[in-house]
């Protein structure tokens, strides 16, 4: 379930292990470089202000959103109600299993 080895990819859903949002669930928005990507879950991150962070900060899921990909893909935005969306499904679905 958890990918810690490879960097996360734009729709990713993460696992937040420092800072403010530690022990919670984001979405991957874009990659600024190897070190350093952009989260943000829909609720407390939106998308307009999303958190800077360190991929050692995070675990990777095992888990992409496609509707946030693609929607990332075509447009460069997505909503926050997808964002809300992808985490809410991923932990009711995924961990809950």
């Amino acid at each position: 379930m958890f990918d810690s080895d490879s960097p996360p990819g734009i729709g990713q859903i993460v696992h937040v292990n420092k800072g403010r949002d530690a022990l919670t669930y984001a979405v991957v928005i874009h990659r600024l470089d190897e070190k350093f990507v952009l989260i943000a879950d829909g609720e407390r991150r939106k998308f307009d202000r999303p958190k800077k962070k360190n991929i050692q900060h995070l675990t990777s899921c095992d888990y992409v959103s496609p509707e946030v990909q693609n929607s990332i893909s075509e447009t460069g935005r997505v909503t926050n109600g997808k964002l809300r969306h992808a985490v809410q499904s991923f932990v009711h679905e995924i961990l809950k299993a």
